[in-house]
């Protein structure tokens, strides 16, 4: 079963490739987001994951915002865009991925170097002007993948990009469940280990629920970056019945 499955996804990101490759230069952007909505949703069926969506009262829907999430797995970038697809914000090191590094590139991933002030700075810059265009941007503040249980500290650079955008921030909280509701570890995508290693664990895994709970919107007017990142983290981790975890991320 894990080789069909491997020869499913393999023949997926083909497809992606492909369609990225030969299509998404000559078509609109709300076209380009259909098609990376239902590869997203296609490659979650193929893994096995069904996506419970739980949006609460105050979230947006078409309002422009700056979407944040806690960082559990490289799946939470299909999960997040097999509902609302985005231009996520993500560690330069992915750009080097087999195949889905190219693939993420091309469906418009701004990657970043971490460490790098000036980077953060140009990517700041960048981030303004695309949601003041009315790209709908999401990046994850912990800076790295984070064991589920717990919050890593949100770094709080880039939220200033909401605050000079005037646009709110919308917190996402992502989690992944067992047919028992309780956290699914094959998830985790942490420590040493590499995408393969992540795939393969995942496609041995059955019924396996990813969790996406869109929570209220907040307000960025008169807000200093630091608060802000707190607050939504906050938000994040009692939405998750997490702990705060005061490690910080490497």
């Amino acid at each position: 079963m894990i080789a069909v499955s491997f020869v499913r996804v393999m023949l997926h990101l083909l497809q992606g490739l492909l369609t990225a490759a030969l299509i998404f230069p000559w078509i609109t952007t709300a076209s380009r987001d259909h098609r990376i909505k239902r590869w997203s949703g296609a490659l979650l069926d193929i893994l096995h994951i069904k996506v419970d969506v739980q949006m609460h009262a105050g979230a947006a829907s078409e309002q422009a915002a700056l979407i944040v999430a806690n960082h559990v797995s490289w799946l939470d970038i299909f999960v997040i865009n097999a509902q609302n697809p985005c231009r996520f914000v993500a560690k330069a090191d992915i750009r080097s991925w087999p195949a889905l590094g190219w693939l993420s590139a091309q469906a418009g991933t701004i990657f970043i170097a971490r460490g790098k002030q000036r980077e953060v700075r140009r990517v700041y810059e960048g981030l303004v002007s695309s949601i003041e265009g009315g790209e709908r941007i999401a990046f994850f503040p912990e800076g790295t993948t984070a064991a589920q249980g717990s919050v890593l500290p949100f770094h709080s650079n880039l939220f200033e990009a909401a605050i000079e955008a005037r646009v709110p921030v919308q917190p996402y909280a992502v989690r992944y469940i067992d047919e028992q509701g309780k956290l699914h570890r094959a998830a985790d995508f942490i420590g040493d280990m590499t995408f393969v290693d992540s795939m393969l664990l995942i496609m041995k895994t059955r019924r396996m629920t990813a969790q996406l709970i869109i929570l209220s919107t907040i307000e960025t007017s008169g807000a200093h970056r630091r608060e802000l990142a707190q607050q939504t983290r906050t938000a994040i981790a009692q939405a998750l019945g997490y702990a705060e975890s005061s490690e910080q991320p490497n």
